[in-house]
C-alpha cells in the first residue's frame, strides 16, 4: 500500500465531486491511511498522544520549506568562495575547487586546531577522521583523540548540525589541502599550523554567514524559487487537516519577513480554496526569532507593520492575534501570550540544537524533527538489509573466537609455568604429556587466529560495502560502527518524533497515539 493510497473508497460510482466527499475533503478527512510506506513514516522515540496536543508550531527552512540540496549547496559554495577571495585575501585558485557534496553529512565535528573533520559515536569515540581528503589511520586517530574526551562545548570544536552547514565542512577540507601545501613549503611550526587551521574555519564560517545576511544567497533564491524549493502538494492538506482537528498552528522562524513571505507564498498560496494566503494557515507568525536565543534569553516580542517595521517600541502584553506578524520574543512569554501549556505544544523543526535540544532543555514543549535525508537513508538501508544481518553474525562470531583464543592462550601460559590446577586423576602428567598438550594448544591457537583473520576480513569488507551504499566517506548517518552516531544519539535524546517531511503526518490521524517502540534486551532481539 502506498503512502497516499486510501484504505477504502466509495466505489466506482462515487463521483469525485459528490457532496458528501466534498464535505469530507473540506473537513480534512477525505482519505485515511493505515500503513504508510517505510520511508514516509513518522518514527517515535517517546510516546506522544496527538489528542493532547493543542498547538503545533513549525520552523520554516528545511521544515515546511524543503530545499533542493545540490542546488542550494552549489549556490552557497559559490557565494562563500567569492567572499573569501574578494574580502579575505584567499588565492584565486580556490574558486576552482572541486566540490564533492558527498563529503559532508550532518553530525560531523570540525577540529579547528588540527584541521580535521571527525565522526563520533554516542560515547564520543572518534570512529573516522579526515585531514583534507586523507583518512587518518587508527594509530594516528588514537594519538589525537584517545588521551582525552572530545568535549564539543570547547571552542576548538565546531558542530555540523544543519543541512545549511554541510558546505562549510566540504570547503574546510578542500582548503586545508591548499593550506597544507603552503605550510609545508614554509616549514610552519605546530603552533602556526594550529593558528592557520583555526583562522581558516573562522573565515569560512563568517563568509557563509555574511552571504546569508547580506542577501547574496537569499536574493538568488527569491528570484528563482522553483529552482531551489521543492513544492510538496501534500503540505497544504496536512496543515489543513491539523486545523480541521481543532489544532492551532504557529510559524516560528529565524528568517526575516520579506524572505518568509516569498517562500511561504510560493509553497502555500492558492493551494486550497479555503485559504486566501499562506498566512491564513497560522494563528500566530513570528519571524526573526533568533533561535536558539529564543529559548535561552528574554528578548522582547514586537508586532510588525506591513513594511516589516515594529509598530511600537513597547512589546504587546496581551494575547497574540491572528493575521498579525511578530518579531523576536522568547519561549516563556510566547507560550503565555499564545495561551498554551508547554506540554500541550508540539514544535516541528530541523535543527538539532536550535530547535530540538534547546526546546527540550528550556521548555516542556514536545518535539518532532524533520530529517530530510531520512528518506534516502531508509531506501539505502533496505538495499543492505541482508548484508547488515550477515555483518551482525560475523561480529558475534568474531567475539566468540576472540574469547576462545584468550582462553587457549591462558592455558598455554599455565602449562608453560607448570601451574595448571588439575582435578584428582590417575593420568601420569609427564613432561612429554605437557609438551604434547602445549603443541595441541598451539595448533588450536593457530586455527583460531586463522579463523579470526578470515572473520575480520569478511566483516571489514562487508562494512566497506555497506558504507559505500550509504556514504563513501562516512557511512550511515545514524550509526558509527556498531553504535549510534553522535547525531543519531541526539535525535534519540531530543526528538519525541522524527520523520522526513511535514506532509508525512497526512498519513496519520490528527489524534494519533504515537507509541514508542518496545525496548529489547540483547537476548530478545531477532537477528
Amino acid at each position: 500500500m502506498s503512502a497516499r493510497e486510501p484504505v477504502a473508497s466509495s466505489g466506482p460510482t462515487a463521483a469525485a465531486d459528490a457532496p458528501h466527499l466534498r464535505l469530507l475533503q473540506l473537513l480534512g478527512r477525505a482519505v485515511q491511511q493505515l500503513d504508510p510506506v517505510r520511508h514516509r513514516r513518522v518514527f517515535v522515540n517517546r510516546t506522544l498522544r496527538m489528542d493532547r496536543i493543542e498547538i503545533i508550531g513549525f520552523d520554516m527552512d528545511y521544515t515546511l520549506a524543503i530545499y533542493n540540496q545540490p542546488r542550494i549547496e552549489a549556490l552557497s559554495v559559490a557565494c562563500t568562495l567569492r567572499k573569501m577571495v574578494n574580502e579575505r585575501g584567499y588565492p584565486q585558485e580556490i574558486l576552482g575547487l572541486h566540490y564533492d557534496p558527498q563529503f559532508a553529512i550532518r553530525g560531523l565535528v570540525v577540529d579547528r586546531h588540527h584541521g580535521n573533520i571527525l565522526k563520533m559515536d554516542r560515547y564520543g569515540y572518534v570512529g573516522r577522521c579526515y585531514h583534507g581528503a586523507r583518512l587518518l589511520d587508527r594509530e594516528e586517530r588514537g594519538r589525537l583523540y584517545r588521551d582525552q574526551r572530545v568535549r564539543l562545548s570547547q571552542p576548538r570544536y565546531a558542530w555540523i548540525d544543519t543541512l545549511f552547514a554541510l558546505p562549510e565542512a566540504v570547503l574546510y577540507a578542500r582548503n586545508v589541502e591548499i593550506l597544507d601545501r603552503e605550510l609545508d613549503r614554509t616549514g610552519a611550526s605546530a603552533e602556526e599550523r594550529m593558528r592557520r587551521y583555526d583562522r581558516l574555519w573562522t573565515d569560512i564560517r563568517e563568509c557563509i554567514d555574511e552571504a546569508h545576511h547580506d542577501e547574496s544567497i537569499k536574493r538568488v533564491i527569491k528570484a528563482n524559487l522553483s529552482d531551489y524549493l521543492e513544492k510538496d502538494p501534500d503540505l497544504a492538506p496536512t496543515l489543513h487537516r491539523f486545523r480541521s482537528a481543532g489544532r492551532r498552528l504557529f510559524l516560528l522562524t529565524n528568517s526575516g519577513l520579506d524572505y518568509t513571505d516569498r517562500v511561504m507564498s510560493y509553497l502555500l498560496d492558492g493551494e486550497l480554496p479555503a485559504y486566501p494566503s499562506w498566512r491564513s494557515y497560522f494563528d500566530v507568525i513570528v519571524v526573526e526569532a533568533r533561535k536558539p536565543q529564543f529559548f535561552t534569553e528574554r528578548a522582547p516580542l514586537y508586532e510588525l507593520d506591513a513594511q516589516g517595521r515594529p509598530r511600537s517600541e513597547v512589546p504587546p502584553e496581551g494575547p497574540l492575534l491572528r493575521s498579525r506578524i511578530y518579531q523576536g520574543g522568547n519561549v516563556q512569554d510566547f507560550q503565555v501570550q499564545i495561551g498554551g501549556r508547554g506540554d500541550r505544544i508540539l514544535y516541528v523543526g530541523d535543527h538539532i540544537y536550535g530547535d530540538m535540544l534547546r526546546a527540550k532543555k528550556s521548555s516542556v514543549w514536545r518535539t518532532a524533527m524533520i530529517i530530510q535525508e531520512l528518506e534516502d537513508e531508509l531506501t539505502r538501508q533496505a538495499r543492505v538489509q541482508d548484508q547488515l544481518q550477515w555483518l551482525e553474525a560475523l561480529e558475534r562470531r568474531r567475539t566468540r573466537i576472540e574469547s576462545e583464543l584468550s582462553f587457549q592462550q591462558l592455558l598455554l601460559r599455565q602449562l608453560a609455568r607448570g601451574g595448571l590446577a588439575l582435578p584428582q586423576t590417575q593420568l601420569e602428567v609427564t613432561p612429554d604429556v605437557i609438551e604434547a598438550a602445549m603443541a595441541e594448544i598451539r595448533r588450536r591457537i593457530e586455527a583460531l587466529r586463522a579463523a579470526h583473520r578470515s572473520t575480520v576480513e569478511q566483516a571489514e569488507a562487508r562494512e566497506r560495502e555497506i558504507d559505500r551504499t550509504f556514504n563513501p566517506y562516512w557511512g550511515p548517518l545514524f550509526k558509527e560502527g556498531t553504535e549510534n552516531s553522535r547525531f543519531g544519539d541526539q535525535v534519540e535524546d531530543y526528538a519525541c518524533l522524527y520523520t522526513s517531511r511535514v506532509s508525512n503526518f497526512l498519513a496519520y490521524s490528527p489524534l494519533q497515539h504515537f507509541r514508542s517502540p518496545r525496548d529489547h534486551l540483547p537476548h530478545e532481539r531477532v537477528y
